[in-house]
């Protein structure tokens, strides 16, 4: 996990070999989305704002998990 510059996520990793996108959020939560390639996870920690990436394009189209 590495933290990212955000009002609403504190840090984001990945697993490309089991295809896991792990997402700590500020209020302490980890989800864990499911079946994510490096390409969706490169996309988020490039974004201008990481909140809203992960709002628009991961939030309700993975499979998650809380840890």
């Amino acid at each position: 996990m590495k933290p990212v510059e955000s009002s609403s996520i504190a840090a984001v990793g990945h697993d490309p070999g089991r295809r896991v996108l792990s997402i700590r959020f500020k209020s302490g939560e980890t989800y864990h989305y499911q079946d994510v390639g490096e390409d969706v996870h490169a996309a988020l920690i490039g974004a201008k704002s990481v909140g809203s990436h992960f709002q628009k394009h991961i939030r309700n189209r993975f499979k998650a998990i809380k840890a």
